[in-house]
């Protein structure tokens, strides 16, 4: 075991605090696999978050709805006018950008299920369709509007277009979530050490098997390594358990090979196919044969 001389701190999450208690018990057989579900605390704090986002895009789809109802149809459509849309265009984004970080959070804290693709691709991405009807209509009518120059429909639809797109690109959630993905998690981590504990670093991307291992271990500017649970974190932005995590768990954390085959046995389908995202190359953490790349998920270089 790597020595340790991080401080460990317990996570304090009170939307996911009683999650393992709502997931029902792993069992260390093969038979219990059972299915992650948020806790009722979870569920109310992204049902709070959505509620704060959709207020939001109502505020920008409103905005959208002034410029168009509004000041487009000034006439002379004057330099005030003009900076006064881009203003708009720019807040529109400002809300339509803010509404879907915190559904993303939202969908951390409560995800949707692969079993669902329809459900769970608007889930996903409804942050990108509310960027598209925020802005697609109020583009093409600045194209096509009769009161603005040609100078002016250029400056204020090329502000639109660039916004517009910087906002769908921010909006659409490219690693989202699922119930699947979770589940799968909880069950490796259950089934290998009992309980629904992980360890991660504060800048660290991915969350690991124990407080032992080498990547949460590295000097960091706080100096503390976080123990929660899986939904825990997630809640705080961690986006999977690591790929490492056999190499972890027999040369770091203290199991044998034949508890992590066993472990590994234990799952209802392969990593592949519950996850969806991780058969892609992970530039994160690297493979068992250079664990040193995975220095890039939790060098902490800043708080």
């Amino acid at each position: 075991m790597a020595e340790q001389r991080k401080k460990i701190v317990r996570a304090s999450n009170a939307a996911t605090s009683k999650a393992k208690n709502s997931t029902g018990t792993a069992s260390s057989t093969a038979e219990a696999t059972p299915t992650w579900s948020a806790s009722p605390e979870a569920k109310a704090q992204a049902t709070k978050l959505r509620w704060i986002a959709a207020a939001l895009w109502v505020v920008a789809i409103a905005g959208e709805a002034f410029a168009i109802f509004w000041l487009l149809r000034q006439d002379p459509f004057t330099t005030a006018l003009l900076i006064t849309l881009i203003a708009l265009i720019v807040v529109i984004g400002a809300l339509a950008v803010g509404g879907a970080l915190l559904w993303k959070k939202a969908n951390d804290l409560d995800p949707a299920s692969r079993k669902e693709p329809v459900r769970f691709w608007v889930q996903n991405q409804l942050g990108v369709i509310i960027a598209i009807i925020a802005f697609l209509p109020l583009i093409i009518l600045i194209f096509t509007n009769k009161n603005m120059d040609g100078k002016q429909k250029a400056i204020a639809g090329s502000i639109g277009v660039v916004v517009a797109v910087a906002a769908a690109l921010l909006s659409a959630d490219w690693n989202p979530p699922s119930v699947e993905q979770y589940s799968e998690e909880q069950n490796i981590i259950q089934q290998l050490t009992g309980q629904d504990e992980v360890y991660w670093t504060k800048s660290g991307s991915v969350f690991h098997v124990c407080e032992a291992v080498p990547d949460v271990n590295k000097e960091s500017a706080d100096g503390q390594i976080y123990v929660g649970t899986v939904a825990e974190a997630h809640a705080e932005g961690k986006d999977r358990l690591t790929k490492k995590w056999e190499s972890e768990a027999t040369k770091h954390c203290g199991y044998t090979q034949e508890q992590v085959d066993a472990v590994k046995a234990g799952l209802e389908a392969p990593a592949d196919d519950t996850t969806g995202d991780d058969a892609e190359v992970d530039s994160e953490d690297g493979d068992d044969q250079a664990p040193a790349d995975d220095t890039g998920d939790d060098a902490e270089q800043q708080d």
